[in-house]
């Protein structure tokens, strides 16, 4: 049986309580995911806690400083060796910008949440999320 290995995402927000808003980032790379939407984050490595790989990925691809908040229900199914956690985030330093490995932002509102193409996997947590903003 193969060792699930966890990859994280920030689901940006300007508030935890009750999210007007949460940040969709367009991916760029590889050539099979280019086009789709997702939460921007990445893997965690083997001495990092999933918040700590979180707010390392974000800063890394996005410019920004986060504050890890609650994990949203989960953890969803990429494959069968990757799993996916998200957090909510708030950005505490910097301004969000694009990157080679995300061409377009969007804030999206939760009426807007399924106005992207996104990854198989952060579609999963729309319900949970969408919950949330409501």
């Amino acid at each position: 049986m193969p060792v699930t290995r966890t990859v994280v995402g920030a689901i940006i927000v300007d508030q935890p309580e009750r999210p007007s808003y949460v940040v969709a980032a367009r991916r760029t790379k590889p050539t099979a995911l280019a086009g789709k939407w997702e939460f921007p984050g990445g893997k965690v490595e083997d001495s990092e806690t999933p918040e700590g790989a979180l707010a390392r990925e974000v800063r890394e691809e996005l410019g920004v400083e986060i504050a890890v908040g609650t994990e949203l229900a989960g953890p969803w199914p990429i494959s069968e060796t990757y799993e996916l956690r998200l957090f909510l985030a708030t950005v505490t330093a910097g301004e969000l910008h694009r990157s080679e490995d995300h061409d377009e932002l969007r804030r999206l509102t939760a009426d807007e949440l399924t106005s992207v193409d996104w990854l198989p996997s952060d579609l999963q947590a729309l319900p949970a999320l969408r919950a949330l903003m409501d």
